[in-house]
């Protein structure tokens, strides 16, 4: 209960109209991946526009701060090659290519260029201990300038929805979520000392943890609550009973006789 009450006067429920086209449809995980079609390409970004799947993409910063579209802190596991990704330039990580692929990294810039408000963007923001988030909050907020499609940023870092609260408040904040001893939230009081610290406008849960009592009482006082990663049907069908959105992948997705929803 104490909790409860804490949430409620430490924190203020988002403008319904504002928020509504999270929940409104399926966001492809890193882009509609598959072999030869590398995870947040611009290729599997292209696919998920065309399958008519909003995007969820993660953002690395580049050596000269720009706002790179990686997930992973160092190049091995995509490209072959060694080091982190921070030890390179923009136009450097440019030209390297993904393994077996054609398709090379790109930026947050080119992946907006494209999307160019079809379909609806979650930006997640990769963050550790003692990193300067905001240096990459400063590079995501340069990518958005002019931009007007839906789009919202968000980080398991509550100083991410801080920083945006702050410095552009027109842009819609998200924290992401989970209970896992891997995660900065295993506890309870963890989990809510992050929802106080970060205020945001909707919850990217840990498909794994839901339901529970937590998310529930967030979706009742009108909090979007995407949930990650669903890539089994049975996931996608926890997804469509206790969450507003699927953040997919795999065999995550609708079934092809469905037909994809998008902003």
């Amino acid at each position: 209960m104490l909790f409860r009450a804490l949430d409620r006067l430490l924190t203020r429920a988002p403008d319904p109209a504002r928020v509504a086209w999270i929940g409104q449809g399926t966001y492809a995980h890193r882009g509609l991946h598959k072999p030869g079609v590398p995870e947040n390409s611009l290729a599997a970004f292209a696919g998920a526009i065309a399958a008519g799947y909003g995007i969820e993409c993660d953002i690395q910063r580049s050596r000269d701060g720009e706002a790179m579209l990686l997930h992973d802190w160092e190049l091995e596991r995509l490209t072959g090659m060694t080091g982190p990704i921070a030890a390179h330039s923009a136009e450097e990580l440019a030209q390297i290519a993904y393994l077996d692929s054609e398709h090379r990294i790109a930026r947050l810039s080119d992946l907006l260029e494209l999307v160019a408000g079809q379909v609806p963007i979650l930006i997640e923001i990769k963050s550790r201990a003692r990193y300067n988030v905001a240096k990459t909050c400063r590079a995501v907020r340069t990518a958005l300038e002019g931009y007007s499609g839906p789009h919202a940023v968000m980080s398991f870092d509550p100083r991410v929805a801080r920083w945006f609260r702050a410095h552009t408040p027109r842009t819609l904040v998200g924290l992401v979520m989970k209970e896992t001893e891997d995660g900065s939230t295993p506890h309870r009081w963890q989990r809510h000392l992050a929802f106080w610290t970060a205020r945001p406008d909707f919850v990217a849960y840990d498909i794994r943890a839901l339901p529970n009592r937590f998310a529930t009482d967030l979706r009742a006082r009108g909090f979007p609550l995407p949930s990650w990663t669903v890539d089994t049907p049975h996931k996608a069908e926890r997804a469509a009973e206790h969450a507003d959105a699927a953040i997919a992948e795999g065999n995550g997705f609708p079934s092809l006789d469905e037909e994809p929803r998008a902003a």
